[in-house]
């Protein structure tokens, strides 16, 4: 039971109040001020309008202070349950302030349950990377992914860009469509220093080539017979030279004879293959005027007359190889020191432009020129 002075006090207000009410039912919320946080706070008992003491709770079926028990469930004047209980545009936490009915919960236990799980709020003036919640992020992953394929086209096309420059340069560079050469064994004549190394037989072809017609520097000269004599021997003249042939393990002999375009020079170069260096050095030491080889004799005018007469012999080696030259003039005469001379020149051309040309090749690579 209250005091008397307590109880009157009360009385009044609800007097006071009750004189003002609008005829037409108000939710409680529309009393709240209007500065009323959104977010529910911890409750509090209500003050008493004129004196500012707090009142002790309401119980449960007994009149409020506004005289009446539970509003919102009273029909409007309109003939509508609570039709302006709750305003249409009121607030979810507007919502939540209203006091429930007697032996119902009222939205004050919801707004308890929205306390404990607090809904992700957005902003209400546009997207914003920091909104939360699930659809708020797809711009952003969007954007992301745009980056990203602007970087791989990017690189792609400067990936293209390098690719197709050295491409032009490239094409007008030869294009190696051979194995590279081996390297050459040290030493001056490199694979042609030793038959082990130089194993390919030599042919007439390789050696003296197929043209008839040779010009060197100006001047003519033409092959006109070629021989590959089936023992070494046949094609030596002196004992010595034979002898050398046979202890330096020759295995073959080739020979061809040549004439100068006025038919006054004539000679005969042969190339024998030895075992090694050193037997083809042995060879060339017992070359002299008793002892070198054989002419080859032609069957035309000129060069039928090799080996009638007098000449001149020489034999000098290639790694392996031995060659073995014999020229003289087309009558046989003693050459004077102008003919000798003209003698001289006439070997070096024709062993230059046919022998040692086969035979540097074989020194460099081992094989037989093609």
């Amino acid at each position: 039971m209250d005091s008397g002075p307590r109880r009157l006090r009360r009385e009044r207000a609800a007097e006071s109040e009750t004189t003002q009410q609008s005829p037409f039912p108000q939710p409680p919320s529309s009393q709240a001020p209007s500065s009323q946080s959104p977010f529910p706070g911890p409750s509090q008992p209500p003050q008493s309008a004129r004196t500012g003491q707090f009142l002790p709770p309401e119980q449960p079926g007994q009149p409020g202070p506004f005289g009446q028990s539970g509003s919102f469930g009273q029909s409007g004047s309109f003939g509508q349950s609570g039709s302006f209980g709750q305003p249409p545009y009121s607030s979810q936490s507007e919502q939540s302030a209203q006091p429930g009915q007697p032996g119902q919960p009222g939205q004050s236990g919801q707004a308890a349950e929205s306390e404990q799980s607090p809904q992700p709020q957005q902003s209400r003036v546009g997207w914003s990377p920091y909104d939360e919640g699930r659809r708020s992020r797809a711009p952003l992953y969007f954007a992301i992914g745009g980056v990203l394929l602007l970087g791989l086209l990017g690189g792609g096309l400067a990936l293209m860009w390098n690719a197709d420059g050295p491409s032009t340069a490239e094409a007008g560079a030869p294009t190696r469509t051979s194995a590279p050469l081996p390297s050459a064994p040290p030493g001056k004549y490199g694979f042609a220093a030793e038959r082990k190394t130089d194993p390919d037989p030599i042919t007439v072809k390789e050696i003296f080539g197929s043209t008839k017609k040779i010009n060197v520097s100006g001047r003519s000269y033409e092959m006109t017979v070629t021989s590959k004599d089936k023992k070494c021997t046949d094609g030596a003249l002196g004992d010595k030279l034979q002898k050398a042939l046979k202890s330096g393990k020759c295995t073959q002999l080739l020979r061809a004879s040549f004439r100068d375009k006025s038919g006054k020079v004539i000679g005969t170069i042969g190339v024998a293959n030895l075992k090694t260096s050193g037997t083809a050095s042995k060879v060339a030491k017992v070359g002299d005027a008793s002892n070198y080889v054989k002419p080859l004799a032609g069957k035309d005018s000129v060069t039928k007359m090799l080996g009638s007469g007098s000449g001149g012999a020489k034999i000098s080696t290639h790694g392996h190889y031995a060659i073995m030259v014999w020229f003289q003039n087309k009558d046989g005469s003693k050459p004077d020191k102008k003919e000798s001379k003209r003698i001289l020149e006439a070997i070096k051309d024709l062993s230059d432009a046919t022998v040692f040309k086969a035979l540097d090749n074989r020194s460099m690579t081992g094989s037989a020129l093609s």
